[in-house]
């Protein structure tokens, strides 16, 4: 187990470029299993979970090769079987977006239950509503999914929720069905026009795409094709927070700011700017950081909800410069009932936080953190908003668990290192070393 150790109160200051969109690449590559033709996908970022989802392929058959920084050649031309081995299936919550491919490819396919983040239930029913829309015999037993379908036809498709990945994985089986799939209530983020812009340079015919309403006439087949991952909204916007909470300004290369004009409004309410230069965004220094009350001064709420309006994904940033701007406001976020269960370290740091119930907490601020001896990342984002607020503290904070932090952020610590941060990596042997050494100085 790694830990980082931050020395917080130093401004970030430069420049630096978000790695892919990490939602993106984890349904693109599984998308390379659609033809037996190479695939090669450019701006793919290095983050464990984009190499547990590899390890996925290679244990199916496909050939995956880096072949520069950056760049992956993915050529599916042989897959064993619709079966992954299930201890690699179960390292991420993107392994049930194997079941639209695999079934497009092999006609089978069994998965387990996947695993993931722990902010709350993700439930499977809109996936198998769907896929058994298309033809698909679902059967579950003991944990496992076995999924069958010899031949998949189009359908009229309402999703009973905005599902990102019940869409990633209809559009995958729909491509290759026969007939046409109408799709309502889509998710249309970022990432889902990622993978339907590869999808249609593979030969896919895709209509709608970045709307709610997908019209997909399937194909007989599908051929190989380059493809470009974009950037990382969630990592910009976390990079965006630091720069702020920090006191910094720091300038974000190809950051693609066409996808942040909601995260604009809710930074903004938060008082937070940024300015926009062709594909950069640059974060001012001295930032007013003042919360905007509504009308008749009533306590502001940000609400998660469905693109393209706020992402959930950035409510443990967006919370964490709230404990920084003055003013009250409250989270909601409907949809996972743990993403604020973190919210008690950044107490224990100094934060004026109520957990009013799962869905919703009530920050005050702005108040001055002190460092943390220990504290543990328990998700993706959660981690990076802890690690936000290290870089705000006064004093050193350890924060532990950070596998979590590096499924989804490419070497962060390098990142911060060239911004100004006074961050390293250590392991628990050296952290073990480095406290007997502390006790051996003091006696």
């Amino acid at each position: 187990m790694q830990q980082f150790v931050i020395n917080g109160g130093n401004p970030l200051n430069g420049e630096m470029t978000p790695g892919g969109n990490k939602n993106s690449i984890l349904k693109m590559i599984p998308a390379c299993l659609l033809t037996d033709e190479p695939v090669t996908l450019h701006n793919a970022p290095q983050i464990l979970d984009v190499e547990v989802t590899l390890d996925l392929m290679r244990a199916l058959g496909a050939t995956v090769e880096w072949i520069a920084p950056k760049t992956l050649r993915i050529h599916a031309e042989n897959i064993k079987n619709g079966i992954p081995p299930r201890e690699l299936a179960q390292k991420t919550r993107a392994s049930f977006v194997f079941a639209g491919p695999l079934l497009g490819r092999c006609h089978h396919a069994e998965l387990p239950v996947p695993g993931g983040d722990v902010i709350g239930e993700r439930r499977l029913d809109t996936h198998i509503i769907a896929l058994q829309k298309l033809g698909v015999d679902i059967q579950y037993h003991h944990g496992t999914f076995t999924l069958h379908a010899p031949e998949m036809h189009g359908a009229n498709i309402l999703l009973p929720e905005a599902s990102v990945t019940a869409t990633e994985n209809i559009i995958m089986a729909a491509v290759l069905a026969k007939g046409t799939t109408i799709l309502r209530n889509a998710a249309s983020e970022p990432h889902v026009q990622d993978l339907c812009h590869m999808l249609v340079a593979m030969g896919a015919q895709i209509d709608g795409i970045g709307s709610n309403q997908l019209i997909i006439q399937g194909v007989d087949k599908l051929h190989g094709t380059e493809a470009r991952v974009g950037a990382d909204f969630m990592e910009v916007g976390s990079y965006i927070g630091a720069a702020a909470v920090t006191g910094g300004s720091i300038r974000i290369r190809d950051a693609d700011p066409q996808h942040l004009e909601m995260t604009r409004m809710v930074f903004a309410r938060l008082g937070v700017e940024w300015e926009q230069e062709d594909n950069d965004i640059i974060v001012p220094p001295n930032q007013r950081l003042t919360i905007q009350p509504d009308i008749g001064g009533r306590i502001p709420v940000i609400k998660a909800q469905p693109w393209p309006a706020f992402p959930p994904d950035l409510m443990s940033i967006a919370l964490m410069i709230a404990t920084q701007s003055a003013g009250a406001v409250m989270f909601h976020d409907w949809m996972y009932e743990s993403r604020f269960f973190f919210t008690d370290k950044l107490v224990r740091m100094g934060a004026r936080i109520t957990l009013c119930d799962p869905h919703r907490v009530l920050v005050q601020g702005p108040t001055a953190l002190k460092g943390s001896p220990n504290i543990s990342s328990p998700d993706i984002r959660a981690g990076m908003a802890l690690l936000l607020a290290a870089l705000t503290a006064k004093g050193e904070t350890r924060i532990s668990n950070i596998g979590q932090i590096d499924r989804g952020y490419e070497q962060v610590e390098i990142k911060l290192k060239a911004l100004g941060a006074d961050i390293r990596r250590i392991s628990n042997d050296l952290d073990t070393v480095e406290v007997q050494q502390i006790h051996e100085l003091k006696a």
